[in-house]
């Protein structure tokens, strides 16, 4: 026979369950576009709990898409190869050799690393960059960087038909040239683009931020695309957040409901985000 007493965090365990019941409801069928990149990605743990956490999200009936970044793993093996990287205006100059190792690097070990991953935890993930099935096509994003690339068009058919085999796409930002060309794609630019052409319900942007912050330094939970133009004038937004809340308000200007800069150091931060009322950074509606 065996006995257990009920512990005070079993039942805390319980009532997030319940409490959680209107969200799953909220988000039954609804696409999420997460960006994936920060140091979760050099953490075996924090890897497992994020490819957990989006097995959980397929499971209730959401339909996910991770789209990735790399750039430290990239900088590592230039470094290797002796590929030294100019920079423009704060941007590396992607050549020929260089965007050669980009693609290695983001469609080769770090998109199959999130893949089994995913599958480990027992989902049904197929890894893809931008240029399979004709998902993203760019322009030079500037001729002075090279095959660094705009995605002008996204044609999101692969993805859908892979929703409907309860396949959980894991995108590489890579795309196509209008000549053949491979181009290296900000993730961030590359889930934005790729949640517009989804319509998605939500574009989650992991960073390793608590969210935008205010002139305090406090973090604001919810903004307007006007309230983020506005700090952004007067310089409350600034550095590194100013490329993310430029991806979410065009995301939000074409279609997505809403975009939350998420802090990824958060255990759990997309489930938080999604299934609580506390959430897990800053989001911004149009």
């Amino acid at each position: 026979m065996k006995t257990r007493n009920m512990t005070r965090d079993d039942i805390a365990t319980a009532r997030t369950l319940s409490e959680a019941l209107p969200y799953l409801q909220r988000f039954n069928d609804a696409i999420v576009v997460v960006k994936f990149g920060g140091n979760a990605m050099g953490d075996d743990a924090a890897m497992a709990s994020f490819a957990r956490d989006i097995v959980l999200l397929r499971q209730v009936g959401v339909n996910p898409v991770v789209v990735h970044g790399g750039g430290p793993m990239i900088n590592e093996l230039l470094r290797k190869l002796g590929i030294t990287s100019e920079f423009v205006n704060g941007k590396r100059v992607t050549d020929a050799a260089t965007v050669e190792v980009v693609e290695m690097v983001l469609s080769g070990l770090v998109n199959k690393r999130i893949v089994q991953a995913i599958n480990a935890e027992g989902g049904k993930a197929v890894g893809l960059s931008g240029k399979d099935a004709g998902l993203i096509t760019c322009d030079p994003e500037d001729p002075a960087l090279g095959f660094v690339g705009d995605p002008t068009e996204v044609n999101p058919a692969v993805l859908l038909n892979l929703f409907g085999d309860d396949m959980i796409p894991v995108i590489a930002p890579l795309g196509a040239g209008r000549n053949g060309e491979t181009y290296n794609i900000n993730g961030d630019t590359a889930a934005g683009a790729i949640a517009a052409a989804l319509k998605a319900d939500r574009l989650l942007l992991l960073t390793d931020v608590a969210g935008v912050k205010d002139a305090s330094g406090q973090v604001v939970t919810a903004l307007s695309a006007a309230e983020v133009e506005e700090m952004t004038r007067a310089g409350t937004i600034s550095g590194g957040m100013i490329p993310k809340t430029e991806t979410a308000l065009f995301a939000v200007r074409n279609g997505v409901r809403a975009c939350t800069i998420v802090d990824g150091r958060v255990p759990n931060a997309v489930l938080l985000e999604l299934f609580t009322d506390h959430g897990a950074g800053s989001m911004i509606r149009a």
